[in-house]
């Protein structure tokens, strides 16, 4: 989750023409949107590939998009400036960064990152890059005082400032001050940690975040148990050979697959209760328990189970006691890694056979999952197929899924 990116703090000047300058690297400017590498041939190959799908024809004439969205390498390259690279971006749980010193690292395309909890218990982000010849600094997750850079030695504070330079004597024009790591907006949401690599200086308001995150569904989510009073379990991950876009649309298929791929979990579900309502950028499919076990709320899945999409990767699963995240992370156009969080209500905390056969219950469902996507990649890049239908009935959340995409891709 890989392109070349970079971020330019300063241009050399030309030596040709070289006035006195300070080159000192400023550690005071905004975090502005970073640019995509790609060439202008490349550019304009990706856009076009954008425009081969039309959001303004309703769903029941629409076509999806064409199958060049899901296996162009050019075109992933412009999914991740104009997609990942802005707005934000959830990466993590607060459960990482309970306490002071802890942190966790990742990766977003070619931007490593690391979020941590300073002395103070800010939670904070930087650039996971040492400002002395770019080695990466941390790895990982666990707890530290400082991060010391495994190249040279150099040090940084849980708050980005520079501690220790190790053997610059004889540095000449170098401010201490100018060289701590580059900050990543970083704001928080329930029990989730949000990123946000476009966000210019201004101060960053949870408020304002959530309005930017989930629109008017804010409310909607809460109440409906998207809170921070769940305990955490585990994380499970899975790297799957598909766009990441492969996973997402069979998350958003309204139900569609779940008698045919899964159907220990159908006799669970009351499937002709399925419902699915849109907002701005996220789609909520709901549906009632269809055995007595689940009306009675005392099985895994309960009496309604909440699928929650948050564009453009990110989705969250409220059904009887559990809450679970998937966080899909693209590794290359036909390659992801899906991040499961489990949440669990703190009265069943210490029930291990319940947690146990949940946990293979649903790692039953996500196996049956991988081998769908990796099913429907191999299809994508077949010369037979071009662009496929949707169900207007059920397939609504996928059919904004792609507008979404539309829109960014193409502004």
């Amino acid at each position: 989750m890989a392109m070349n990116m970079q971020v330019t703090p300063f241009n050399i000047p030309n030596l040709q023409k070289r006035q006195p300058q300070n080159l000192n690297f400023p550690n005071k400017h905004s975090s502005k949107p970073i640019c995509c590498s790609l060439s202008s041939s490349d550019m304009v190959v990706s856009q076009k590939l954008a425009q081969q799908f039309n959001p303004n024809i309703p769903i029941e004439k629409a076509v999806t998009p064409p199958s060049s969205w899901y296996i162009d390498p050019s075109f992933f390259h412009l999914e991740l400036d104009r997609v990942f690279y802005r707005g934000w971006q959830a990466v993590g749980s607060m459960e990482q960064i309970k306490n002071p010193g802890e942190f966790f690292t990742g990766r977003l395309g070619d931007v490593e990152f690391v979020v941590c909890r300073d002395d103070s218990g800010n939670v904070r982000a930087f650039y996971n890059v040492c400002r002395h010849h770019a080695s990466i600094l941390a790895s990982g997750s666990g707890q530290k005082s400082c991060f010391v850079c495994p190249y040279h030695g150099w040090t940084y504070g849980l708050n980005g400032n520079l501690l220790k330079a190790t053997r610059i004597s004889g540095m000449r024009d170098f401010n201490v001050n100018d060289f701590g790591l580059i900050p990543i907006k970083v704001a928080t949401w329930g029990p989730f940690v949000l990123l946000n690599f476009g966000k210019e200086k201004e101060e960053v308001d949870n408020h304002n975040v959530a309005e930017e995150w989930l629109g008017s569904c804010t409310e909607l989510l809460s109440t409906n148990g998207v809170d921070s009073s769940l305990s955490y379990v585990c994380r499970r991950e899975y790297t799957i050979e598909c766009n990441w876009k492969v996973f997402c649309d069979n998350y958003l298929d309204g139900g569609y697959h779940v008698p045919y791929a899964h159907k220990d979990l159908a006799s669970g579900l009351n499937l002709d209760s399925y419902s699915t309502k849109l907002f701005e950028r996220v789609s909520i499919q709901s549906c009632e328990g269809g055995s007595e076990k689940s009306k009675e709320n005392n099985d895994r899945l309960g009496r309604k189970a909440i699928y929650a999409f948050i564009y453009p990767n990110f989705m969250i699963n409220r059904y009887g006691p559990w809450m679970d995240t998937n966080l899909v992370l693209p590794l290359g156009p036909s390659k992801c890694q899906v991040v499961f969080d489990y949440y669990l209500e703190p009265s069943l905390q210490g029930d291990r056979d319940f947690i146990e056969k949940s946990l293979q219950d649903s790692e039953k469902v996500q196996i049956e999952d991988i081998v769908l996507s990796e099913g429907v990649q191999k299809g994508l890049q077949s010369p037979a197929y071009s662009v496929g239908r949707y169900a207007p009935k059920v397939e609504q959340a996928m059919h904004h899924f792609h507008c979404l995409l539309y829109e960014n891709l193409t502004t």
